[in-house]
């Protein structure tokens, strides 16, 4: 079975020094054929990331369409506008086997983290690669020799990425990848193998300052071409056109958050009431009563409820259900299950010792980065298999602008009855009575189209403002709008909504191990996404995180829809 990669969520540290990247996985098919290659500049250190960080950045991020509405007041109160309204928004919704290889290629690290098996390859040609993988129970693709050349060529070294035997897929859990370096990157040249049209690309960046892309362009995009009505359901769309505008090329991103890292609510990541060292020598049948009192579980109204995501997957490696109860039945009074707990499963060290490397030291690291790093910045792009023809790389930019998630547009109602929306902005555009224009190729996606370059102060490129303001000029001449007088009675408002378009998981790929399987990601209202690759220390290369999915036999690239 071919692997889907629907898109990519990867949070960047950046010190200056090193290049540290989790990388958020979703997937979907059998364990056993789950697998990876992530292609690296150097030999990382790899550990457990934490599933309720990305959970949190997500959602304090994801972008937000609003919608208010104002009436004139009209008659004997005069013209004017007034009223007061009412808006709402919605956020967040968006082991490789044996130590030898062939030829020159060698395994120079191996290493069990968490639920995966990690190895790492190194030197031999893309062929003498290609055989290790194959000889280890990697799928085998013709074309991942040409693929891997280009990594192979500048001395990369192959991390090879299975879960370990017996895991199942409520075990996944993120990953980090640290080594040195000073700019992150997704190589997305190895990402096409597994890619789909218009794939989702969500990073973050925690930082001292904004970051932005280097080699790829920065789009703002129109407002005009938005669709404020349905609180932008169209938002994926604007993004692929604009990214795809004259210019940008479909090697853009656009910043959908820069500012503060306080935004990420830390309820979840971490809590002082984890304590790993209580099941040291707990009795399995007080393992779910110590979890409820340290806020990571609880059963009670005929269901269970995970306050942690690997929680149920730990329970069941250690205290699994027996056959023909549900969670809720065992889990909620095991002692009164004593005779049907396995106890050639119970081990109260190990269990004590897998929650610690799981759940509590990951979550720890993860509040430190939050504490430490008082600016966060998520970018966001689509991207087709035929455009991944250079790997993106970042920056940090002080000085630039904040940038705010949630975007209000006002719908205004004149008194004739006429209707115009008015964008944060404050531009105006006239409705085609109660809908949106009907805009041509003539009307831009993109708005502004920047570069940073590798140093100094950005570069635009293209700035479409003076030819939008004068479309949109022209359209609300041919609407009269806006109205020349306004009459009648009372005045009053009604409010209307918002919602989210944002998105996303991390898609796993990779080598698909076995017979390959699927991966897909999640998406937000109007961005989805998932998925994952990863980082490079110089501008002239990516040595990052690519989940490369060689259960592809074949891969049809095709150009994306352009616009004029």
């Amino acid at each position: 079975m071919p692997v889907d990669q629907s898109g990519e969520n990867i949070l960047f540290v950046l010190d200056g020094k090193t290049v540290e990247a989790h990388v958020q996985i979703q997937y979907q098919g059998s364990a056993e054929r789950f697998a990876w290659i992530v292609p690296m500049q150097d030999v990382p250190e790899v550990t457990i990331g934490s599933q309720p960080l990305f959970t949190r950045l997500l959602g304090a991020t994801v972008p937000t369409y609003a919608l208010q509405t104002q009436v004139d007041q009209c008659g004997a109160g005069g013209s004017g506008t007034g009223g007061s309204t009412s808006f709402g928004g919605s956020g967040g919704g968006s082991g490789a086997g044996g130590s030898g290889g062939s030829g020159g290629t060698q395994v120079v690290y191996e290493k069990v983290v968490g639920a995966f098996q990690v190895v790492v390859l190194k030197g031999g040609t893309a062929v003498e690669v290609v055989d290790w993988l194959k000889n280890n129970n990697y799928q085998n693709i013709p074309t991942a020799p040409s693929i891997l050349q280009d990594y192979v060529s500048k001395n990369y070294v192959f991390v090879a990425i299975k879960l370990t035997g017996g895991a199942g897929l409520d075990e996944i859990h993120p990953l980090v990848f640290e080594y040195p370096g000073n700019e992150p990157c997704v190589p997305l040249k190895l990402t096409r193998v597994a890619a789909t049209e218009d794939m989702a690309v969500r990073a973050f960046f925690l930082a001292q300052d904004r970051a932005v892309p280097v080699n790829y362009k920065h789009v703002t995009l129109n407002p005009a071409r938005l669709n404020w009505l349905s609180l932008g359901s169209n938002y994926k769309q604007a993004v692929t056109f604009g990214v795809d505008s004259a210019v940008a090329n479909g090697h853009a991103f656009v910043t959908e958050y820069a500012g503060t890292s306080s935004t990420v609510p830390q309820f979840g990541i971490w809590s002082s009431a984890w304590n790993a060292a209580a099941f040291q020598s707990i009795a399995p049948e007080n393992v779910v009563t110590t979890l409820t009192q340290q806020l990571l579980m609880w059963c009670g109204s005929n269901q269970c409820v995970y306050q942690h995501p690997l929680i149920a997957g730990i329970l069941a490696d250690y205290l699994p259900i027996p056959a023909g109860m549900t969670d809720y039945q065992f889990y909620g009074c095991l002692s009164c299950n004593l005779a049907k707990i396995d106890q050639t499963k119970w081990n109260a060290a190990e269990f004590a010792a897998t929650l610690k490397q799981r759940i509590v030291d990951p979550g720890a690291h993860a509040k430190a980065l939050l504490d430490t790093w008082p600016y966060l910045t998520r970018l966001y792009t689509t991207i087709s298999p035929a455009e991944m023809t250079e790997d993106p790389i970042f920056r940090a930019a002080p000085g630039e602008p904040p940038v705010d998630p949630s975007q209000i547009a006002t719908q205004r109602i004149a008194c004739n009855g006429q209707r115009a929306l008015i964008f944060p902005d404050q531009r105006e555009m006239a409705l085609d009575g109660t809908g949106l224009p009907p805009w041509d190729s003539l009307m831009p996606w993109a708005e502004k189209i920047e570069e940073y370059p590798p140093v100094g102060s950005k570069i635009t490129l293209v700035d479409n403002t003076k030819k939008i303001n004068a479309r949109l000029a022209e359209w609300n001449g041919s609407q009269g709008w806006p109205p020349t007088s306004a009459s009648g009675g009372g005045g009053g408002t009604s409010g209307s909504g918002g919602a989210s378009a944002g998105g996303g998981g991390f898609s796993g790929g990779g080598f698909g191990g076995g017979n390959g399987g699927s991966a897909n990601g999640e998406g937000e209202v109007n961005a989805s996404g998932g998925g994952g690759c990863v980082f490079a220390a110089r501008a002239s290369g990516c040595g990052g995180f690519s989940v490369a999915g060689l259960g592809l036999l074949a891969l049809a690239l095709r150009r994306r829809r352009k616009l004029e």
